[in-house]
């Protein structure tokens, strides 16, 4: 009996594989582009975090297919309260919007700005694309830098440049590519500080590539290894205390086999039912063709005269099967 707990335990384990190779092959390999932009999988949990879902695309004119009508088309906007100034961002994308003469930012560069504000007419970056969220503890932040130059310092020969620090915030209650983005504030007008509140901050246990399991297939392996453990431990079970022997020793034969009886008798109940039904309509076109045969001449006097030989001859059966039931009845 040992042994035989000993083997039903090591079937267990190797059913629950697939369950555990969820988790063992999203862990770390030491090289960042083993995941897809602008996602990372949380060190703590094991889950992962794909901000795609709310990085708003940039139009495409050339593009014939109609965009979807629920997402979004301008950039995340956050209000700056007492900074006297609203801003425009990203997530791990350049903003939408076609923005010009930003101060200090080289020509080229203005493509690349993922976060800006306006103010007395003019346009400040606070930070370029990035496409590299991480986590800080249990904190899933996103930062962009190199933006315009921060304030005393020379355009051309600035040492510090504005940058952005976005802390995600889980909001299980949004739609998965809504997210709200809030200004929080800046001590020095160089480094800005924001939160953004979405459903895809929540993290999943889907792999980063798509090819892993969801909740669902979570769900099924488990539904799977559960069955697989009745099946073995009943078997093992009938086997060995019960002492039976083919098909006795599945657990619970006696049930089974009468569910097994029970459809059984239902499938031949309804393929009976439409053979007589069958037969039935059948019996009835050959009455019509009978009635029309007997206005139809000679051959159709033949038909109708075989028809009713026929009916005759069964007549004749039934009532010869009725009277020896009579006799068998009276003695």
């Amino acid at each position: 009996m040992k042994s035989l707990a000993g083997s039903f335990v090591g079937l267990l384990f190797l059913l629950s594989a697939p369950v555990t190779s969820v988790y063992a092959a999203s862990e770390p390999t030491g090289k960042k582009d083993g995941l897809s932009p602008c996602v990372v999988r949380s060190p703590a949990t094991g889950l992962y975090y794909d901000l795609n879902a709310i990085s708003v695309p940039r139009p495409d004119p050339s593009d014939g297919k109609k965009s979807n009508k629920n997402a979004p088309r301008e950039s995340w906007h956050a209000k700056g309260h007492d900074y006297h100034a609203n801003f425009t961002l990203n997530i791990c994308a350049p903003v939408v919007e076609d923005i010009k003469d930003v101060v200090g930012v080289e020509r080229d560069r203005w493509k690349n700005v993922s976060a800006y504000y306006e103010k007395e007419g003019k346009i400040y970056s606070i930070g370029e694309q990035a496409a590299q969220p991480l986590f800080r503890g249990r904190k899933l932040v996103l930062n962009y830098t190199n933006g315009s130059p921060c304030p005393g310092e020379q355009i051309g020969h600035s040492s510090r440049n504005k940058s952005t620090i976005m802390s995600f915030l889980c909001d299980r209650d949004a739609l998965s590519h809504q997210a709200v983005a809030s200004f929080v504030g800046t001590m020095d007008q160089c480094t800005y500080f924001f939160e953004v509140r979405s459903a895809a901050a929540c993290g999943s246990i889907g792999h980063a590539h798509g090819d892993g399991l969801g909740p669902g297939g979570v769900f099924g392996v488990i539904a799977l290894i559960a069955v697989a453990a009745y099946l073995v431990g009943g078997c093992a079970y009938q086997r060995t205390v019960m002492h039976q022997r083919g098909w006795r020793q599945c657990p619970n034969y006696s049930l089974w086999a009468g569910i097994f009886d029970f459809v059984k008798d239902m499938f031949i109940i309804v393929f009976s039912s439409l053979g007589r039904l069958f037969r039935v309509r059948r019996s009835s076109n050959l009455g019509h063709g009978r009635a029309d045969g007997s206005s139809g001449g000679f051959i159709g006097a033949i038909g109708g005269r075989r028809g009713r030989d026929n009916y005759a001859s069964d007549v004749d059966a039934e009532n010869r099967l009725i009277d020896q039931l009579d006799e068998t009845w009276d003695d």
